[in-house]
């Protein structure tokens, strides 16, 4: 199933869980697409744990932890519905089957993945503990770090080990804390108002969280100078160019950009 043709369900699991990375994975050719689109819906499946409203962050911190654990080792179906018992009934479809989108993984890329589904799950367990709780720069970007920074590190990996294509980890890093501050931004008062967190630094205004976008943002352009092959590129362009245009309509004083634009941008990227 991995070498020759991935799971239609994952494709359609995906496509409904993702609005941001779909299109920008059917640009991917065979492996790092299948690679990619796994990793993407296993980190949905476990960020649907971290993002549970009803559940209490001492259960979160717990299933959490110990799937970081469970990640570290052929994966066993039974030990994670084990694992995810507490919450199970509460847990949409993506969390459900994430055995299935282990599976679904090429084999050569599924240890890259699965430390990387270890170390974000990890982080998580760690903020959900803290209750998010950030006061910190250092806190932002440790917690900007778990939930994004590492997915940027693991596409790099997965770029190096399938088209030879190598880049900077720190620039890789920032190009996935720039799309998770223009996220911050976008849902600042909604994790305040139906969570109570707050993922602002003591003292910050939204100046100092638009200027930290800002200054990931463009690491993440220097990170796209690296990119060599064509595929790849506009895999990385989409998510960047959307996160651009939603900082400047919120500098701008709207909430978001409109469908519209964002279908105009996925045919502005596929254009040299």
């Amino acid at each position: 199933m991995n070498e020759k043709k991935f799971p239609k369900e994952a494709i359609r699991v995906l496509k409904e869980t993702s609005r941001t990375f779909y299109i920008p994975i059917t640009f991917l050719q065979k492996d790092l697409k299948h690679s990619v689109a796994s990793a993407y819906l296993i980190f949905r499946a476990i960020d649907e744990i971290e993002d549970h409203e009803e559940t209490a962050n001492e259960v979160k911190y717990s299933i959490l932890m110990q799937l970081s654990e469970l990640f570290k080792h052929p994966f066993n179906e039974e030990k994670y519905l084990q694992i995810l018992e507490p919450v199970k009934e509460a847990m949409p479809e993506v969390t459900l089957r994430l055995g299935e989108w282990i599976e679904a993984c090429p084999e050569n890329t599924l240890e890259i993945v699965m430390d990387s589904a270890s170390e974000m799950a990890f982080g998580m367990a760690k903020w959900a503990k803290a209750n998010w709780q950030i006061h910190t720069r250092d806190d932002l970007d440790d917690y900007t770090y778990y939930v994004a920074g590492l997915v940027g590190v693991m596409l790099s990996e997965l770029w190096e080990l399938c088209a030879g294509v190598k880049t900077d980890r720190d620039l890789a890093i920032g190009y996935g804390r720039g799309l998770q501050a223009v996220n911050i931004l976008r849902n600042e008062q909604e994790d305040l108002e139906e969570r109570g967190v707050s993922f602002v630094p003591d003292g910050w205004t939204r100046a100092e969280l638009f200027d930290y976008a800002d200054e990931n943002l463009a690491k993440a352009d220097d990170y796209m100078k690296s990119l060599t092959k064509r595929s790849i590129l506009l895999f990385c362009r989409l998510p960047l160019a959307l996160a651009h245009k939603s900082l400047k309509a919120m500098k701008d004083g709207r909430e978001k950009i409109t469908r519209a634009e964002v279908e105009q941008t996925v045919e502005e990227i596929q254009v040299d």
